[in-house]
């Protein structure tokens, strides 16, 4: 059974940082790309940051600088280092496995407020 868990939405004040972690299980973790996406009411989802199975990354422009995206494939995990938060970063941000078909998690919610 495929499961992708995120764990670490919080609220923050503007200027902060948060890590967000998503467990995975239920398939062979590391031959996927891993990615965070994010949605707020009303829009469409977008990606943030995406990390190859070979270890590559790639980010929205809009956090270029700011966000960290890694993964341990031994442990099955990926994480988001969010820092110097802005108030337009605050959305549901959801884990994503990707190869041949995708998996998506429940979301966790970051709020960017003061």
């Amino acid at each position: 059974q495929v499961q992708l868990r995120e764990y670490g939405g919080a609220l923050v004040q503007p200027g902060g940082s948060l890590r967000l972690s998503c467990i995975a299980s239920g398939f062979a973790f590391s031959i996927y790309t891993m990615g965070w996406y994010r949605q707020t009411p009303g829009k469409q989802r977008e990606l943030v940051a995406a990390v190859t199975s070979s270890g590559n990354t790639d980010y929205a422009d809009s956090v270029k600088g700011r966000f960290t995206i890694s993964r341990d494939n031994a442990k099955n995990v990926i994480t988001l280092q969010m820092n110097s938060l802005k108030p337009e970063d605050a959305a549901v941000y959801y884990c994503k496995a990707d190869r041949s078909g995708a998996f998506w998690g429940q979301g966790t919610q970051v709020t960017v407020s003061s």
